[in-house]
């Protein structure tokens, strides 16, 4: 199975193969195989738009060397989705007890705490 991981440029619906980070401080922009995990500091791309990242001038892209392949999920991650999924639709599930109401008539997570005298 691929990669449900999609390129983070707008607009393009092609799986990601590749992970783009920069280095601010040396002013390098690098384009290595996709990551293991979504970061928040780093980017999902295509392999088009992997290989034709441009950067501002004065500074430097490393790519990786050979091509871009999404890599293949294990059997653990789709095992632990498909639970994750299942849970969450089961309607067997005790609700959740409501929240008792605080004197005000208001509920919610705030609580009205009698005064000190």
């Amino acid at each position: 199975m691929r990669s449900v991981r999609k390129c983070s440029r707008t607009g393009c619906l092609e799986p990601a193969v590749a992970t783009l980070t920069y280095a601010y401080r040396d002013s390098t922009a690098v384009v290595g195989p996709l990551a293991t995990a979504s970061e928040p500091h780093s980017y999902d791309l295509c392999e088009a738009h992997a290989l034709r990242l441009t950067v501002p001038k004065g500074w430097e892209v490393v790519r990786h060397e050979g091509t871009f392949a999404a890599p293949e999920q294990s059997a653990d991650e789709l095992t632990a989705l498909a639970e994750a999924v299942r849970e969450a639709g089961r309607s067997d599930r005790p609700a959740a007890p409501p929240e008792p109401e605080s004197p005000s008539g208001r509920r919610g997570h705030l609580r009205v705490l009698p005064g000190r005298a």
